[in-house]
């Protein structure tokens, strides 16, 4: 089981920053802005010959019960009770604070290992800092510069002394022959939840994992960062991004809202399958509709969630309502699973589950080469395509280049001639034969080399 070490501290002191050195990329989000970080995020760190997970956890501050804030706290308490070491962090340019005294005594009774870190001691401007952190009597303080990684060769030597020996005799393995012996069917599927703010995306996931893991609250834009979670279902794990709610780009004003919609398009990016959740309330806005376009952009599979369907009044219209409405709106990714849940009462989350295996599976679907142009003749005897400039276009044959998702190339004569309507017939008519709904389908047009193309014509 891996070494668990949880960083702590006031808000605003590089907790983030020194979580992005250790894990070796910019996974949390970091502003000048307190209170930036609010849901705990894991991370594997590395440092040295020291392997461990690290989590990034919000500033440790106090509030009234049952506020933002206090639910906040108790995000790091749980984080604390996991952890195996604490990483107790101070601004050594600012010295002590009463909140850092107060939380001091926290660290202290949470009876573990603690490793003081004056973090901004680059040069000598921390120096006063540090030494006023004695007072704490959490031992002797590891100055450090997480922004510009100064001082990691001294939090090696603190971290190696809380943690246990690693077993002289454990094999090595390489990670290139993990990954081949690996059955695909075995690999967790990244899922990322996106939609609009306030559509319900934490809560669904909380009661996906039966615990409070991410923070939730009526107020929208209670998430910033995007968060990954594991979880097995029946069986089949899932790796899960909770992702900030995306509004209109014309509303976005504030730096910190801009650099969470650029997490949650990273998400998008490092998924495999995609949730867009829409409110059973407000569905199919136009801010939906640019959202799901630009899941089939990146090519990525795609599933529709209507959450709080609890609200709806019975008799408003079933599953197969919702079904025509999306292969309305979203002809790109026309038969996409439609799904209506609700994250709060858990209604329809097992169909949810399902349909996100089930586009998993159609993403990563090939179809024979044989049975492919069996289609195509079919395809292009039944709707031939159009002539231009008095001249039929040609199209030979066609063969599947890859999946994730489902990519193919028709060899032609003239590519550039063929319009984006003949190309939208195909894709329609490949997406009914092979049962391919929802997937994004790429269809690249290539023109056959002209044997002849070397020789001149002779001059009349």
């Amino acid at each position: 089981m891996s070494f668990t070490v949880a960083i702590i501290g006031r808000p605003n002191v590089g907790k983030s920053t020194l979580f992005n050195r250790l894990v070796g990329q910019k996974l949390a989000l970091v502003d000048d802005e307190p209170g930036v970080t609010r849901d705990r995020r894991e991370g594997q760190a590395r440092l040295g010959d020291l392997d461990f997970t690290v989590i990034d956890t919000a500033g440790l501050d106090e509030g009234p019960r049952g506020s933002l804030t206090a639910r906040m706290q108790e995000q790091t308490e749980a984080a604390i009770a996991a952890a195996d070491a604490l990483m107790f962090v101070f601004d050594a340019r600012a010295g002590l604070t009463p909140t850092d005294r107060s939380f001091a005594d926290f660290a202290r009774r949470a009876d573990k290992p603690v490793v003081l870190v004056a973090n901004k001691s680059e040069g000598r401007h921390g120096d006063a800092g540090a030494l006023e952190s004695y007072a704490l009597g959490l031992g002797d303080p590891i100055g450090v510069s997480a922004e510009h990684g100064e001082g990691m060769g001294d939090l090696y030597d603190a971290l190696r002394a809380v943690m246990p020996e690693p077993a002289e005799d454990a094999e090595e393995f390489d990670d290139d022959d993990i990954i081949e012996s690996e059955d695909m069917s075995q690999r967790p599927i990244r899922v990322a939840i996106v939609g609009r703010p306030n559509a319900g995306k934490s809560t669904m996931i909380n009661h996906l994992l039966s615990e409070e893991r991410l923070l939730t609250s009526p107020e929208a834009g209670t998430t910033r960062d995007s968060i990954s979670v594991e979880l097995n279902w029946e069986g089949r794990d899932f790796r899960i991004f909770d992702t900030a709610g995306l509004r209109r780009r014309s509303r976005i004003e504030e730096k910190l809202e801009k650099l969470s919609v650029a997490d949650t398009l990273r998400a998008v990016r490092f998924a495999e399958v995609v949730v867009l959740m829409m409110d059973a309330q407000n569905r199919f806005e136009e801010q939906d509709l640019r959202i799901a376009d630009l899941i089939e952009r990146e090519g990525r599979a795609l599933v529709i969630a209507v959450n709080k369907w609890d609200l709806m009044p019975r008799g408003s219209g079933g599953i197969a309502s919702l079904r025509r409405d999306a292969d309305h709106w979203l002809p790109q990714v026309k038969g996409a699973p439609v799904v209506a849940v609700s994250g709060l009462t858990g209604e329809g989350v097992d169909g949810l589950m399902t349909a996100i295996q089930n586009a998993y599976a159609v993403w990563n679907r090939r179809v024979p080469t044989a049975a492919l142009n069996r289609w195509f003749q079919q395809a292009v005897d039944a709707n031939p395509p159009p002539a231009v400039s008095g001249r039929r276009l040609k199209l030979n044959y066609a063969t599947q280049t890859k999946a994730r998702p489902p990519s193919f190339v028709v060899f032609c004569s003239r590519a550039d001639a063929v319009p984006e309507s003949y190309l939208r017939y195909l894709v329609n008519s490949l997406r009914e034969a092979f049962e391919l709904p929802g997937a994004p389908i790429r269809i690249t047009l290539r023109e056959k080399a002209n044997p002849f193309a070397h020789k001149r014509k002779r001059k009349s």
